[in-house]
């Protein structure tokens, strides 16, 4: 299980996974393929009649936001969050990699209709970024890593805020209401995780989490945010080793299972120049997009930082680095896509070839400059102190 938390086999299986998708879409087995991913199970006391992508996506997907909200909830007590003048520099980076990017979205699709898939660049995937900057950053300052983990928790609330306020249609506010005590319900139980009833209470925990996430899709509002409600609500005492005993599992198959069944699409049958332009929009504003605006977000907010703040906050190579690696949209990105364009399969299908596009361009930048920043960080510990003074890195 240990494995199973490598960031590096987390970005592995994911890359594996999205790969596999995408052959067997285009391959002979691609109808079957399609067959199994609209498969409808039923379940229907429940008023629940999903397809097969909408239980992954809509269901299993949420148990990754549970675990990404328990880490967002640590890092906002006792990481890298936990106080206005450490959040100050990722919180404006981040900002500015959603602003960014969603403007050069909107410059290149200018058509109203399309203009709703804005959101799709935005996102920054935890897993994969911290996958790629384990694999190629030995040797970069571990302050790199705390930034890029930072970056990526809060533009992951953003995402959730994006997901709750954007795309919801047809509320129902009784089933909201409804769950709102269960996850009260559910925050008080964890208190009570380590009693001598812990079996009970974890059966009871489990059971209210999965009518928390019915009465959640009932409401109308996407039924991930009910896993960020209830791991924002655990206790720290009994979130950690929730979000350990999780993690495996979210690595090795919620997330390669969602990138499977998300990059099961055809290649589109056309010209360069007939491509939509989301394509061509998403394919822009990840790498680019992000790359600009998770730089002049962090150096605007690095000259609003006291003097003794901004002697400890990352140079510009750094944060290059973390701005580059922040253009892995992948897990997030492609979830947008599927809700930006669900009535619009043939647009979608582009969309999920440019967040794949996208982010593999994000991969090639980020690991192109974080080589050579390893190298100039290598270079200058082996420099004598004075000549090191004389000689520093950029």
């Amino acid at each position: 299980m240990s494995l199973l938390r490598s960031e590096r086999v987390a970005a592995f299986l994911l890359v594996i996974a999205a790969f596999v998708g995408l052959v067997v879409a285009n391959s002979a087995f691609g109808d079957a393929a399609v067959a199994v991913r609209d498969f409808h199970l039923a379940i229907p006391f429940l008023g629940l009649d999903l397809s097969v992508s909408h239980w992954v996506k809509d269901g299993l997907l949420a148990i990754f936001f549970f675990v990404a909200a328990i880490e967002l909830r640590h890092e906002l007590t006792h990481g890298e969050l936990d106080s206005r003048r450490k959040a100050l520099i990722p919180m404006v980076a981040a900002v500015g990699g959603v602003l960014v990017p969603s403007l050069i979205f909107l410059l290149i699709v200018t058509d109203p209709v399309y203009a709703v898939g804005w959101p799709i660049p935005t996102a920054t995937d935890i897993a994969f970024a911290l996958g790629v900057l384990a694999l190629v950053g030995r040797g970069l300052p571990s302050r790199v890593r705390a930034m890029l983990l930072a970056l990526a928790v809060i533009d992951d609330l953003i995402a959730i805020l994006i997901i709750a306020f954007f795309f919801t249609t047809d509320l129902q506010p009784l089933a909201l209401i409804g769950a709102v005590p269960l996850v009260l319900l559910f925050g008080w139980l964890s208190f009570r995780v380590r009693s001598k009833r812990a079996p009970l209470v974890i059966t009871a925990m489990i059971v209210i989490g999965i009518v928390t996430w019915v009465l959640v899709y009932h409401s109308g509002i996407h039924p991930t945010v009910a896993g960020v409600a209830l791991g924002l609500v655990m206790t720290p005492g009994s979130a950690e080793p929730t979000r350990r005993g999780l993690e495996p599992w979210t690595n090795a198959l919620v997330l390669p299972l969602f990138a499977l069944v998300a990059s099961i699409v055809l290649i589109p049958d056309v010209g360069v120049d007939e491509l939509n332009p989301v394509f061509w929009g998403i394919l822009v504003a990840l790498p680019v997009g992000k790359l600009i605006g998770i730089t002049a977000g962090a150096m605007i907010a690095r000259q609003l930082a006291p003097k003794r703040e901004r002697a400890a906050a990352l140079s510009i190579g750094d944060v290059l680095v973390v701005a580059s690696l922040g253009g892995i949209g992948f897990t997030v990105s492609l979830l947008m896509n599927e809700l930006a364009f669900e009535a619009v399969p043939e647009v979608a299908a582009e969309g999920t070839l440019a967040v794949l596009g996208g982010s593999l361009f994000s991969i090639i930048i980020g690991v192109i400059i974080t080589v050579v920043r390893v190298r100039q960080h290598r270079a200058s510990h082996t420099l004598e102190p004075e000549e090191a003074k004389e000689n520093p890195v950029a």
